[in-house]
């Protein structure tokens, strides 16, 4: 499985979502393929948890796409990424439960620090540590 330790030189810049995976059809109205923004999802924040896949059992579309997380507590969960952001929908990867009702959350990065506080002190380590390097930059 993917594991990996974070190199905060490696940290995403961007926050939330990828432009550039937004197509125009030919009606010229824009389309965003869900499986492409949960791949996005998942190399933002993949330094950060144990595991992390777009899952490939449960039917992905251009309105949805379902994305497997493992935190570093262990914990496993079934993600729905939509156009309303993403929610938990099961606790175990490649399932779905219709009587959870969770919450949205606009970000990745608001749901797992929720769900793991391995999760936040990891990404926040990251974070200060990029910012001791850009601060060590700015002063040379």
């Amino acid at each position: 499985r993917m594991e990996t330790d974070c190199n905060p030189m490696e940290l995403p810049n961007n926050t939330g979502f990828e432009e550039d995976s937004d197509y125009t059809d030919f009606e010229g109205t824009e389309v965003k393929d869900m499986r492409l923004e949960a791949e996005a999802v998942v190399n933002d924040v993949l330094f950060a948890v144990s595991n992390m896949f777009v899952s490939k059992t449960l039917p992905c579309a251009e309105d949805v796409a379902y994305i497997n997380v493992e935190t570093r507590e262990r914990n496993r969960y079934c993600l729905e990424l939509t156009e309303a952001g993403l929610r938990v929908v099961a606790y175990d990867f490649d399932q779905t439960d219709d009587r959870l009702q969770t919450p949205y959350h606009e970000t990745v990065y608001s749901l797992l620090d929720s769900l793991s506080p391995a999760y936040r002190e990891v990404f926040g380590n990251a974070l200060l540590q990029r910012l001791e390097a850009l601060k060590k930059e700015t002063q040379s």
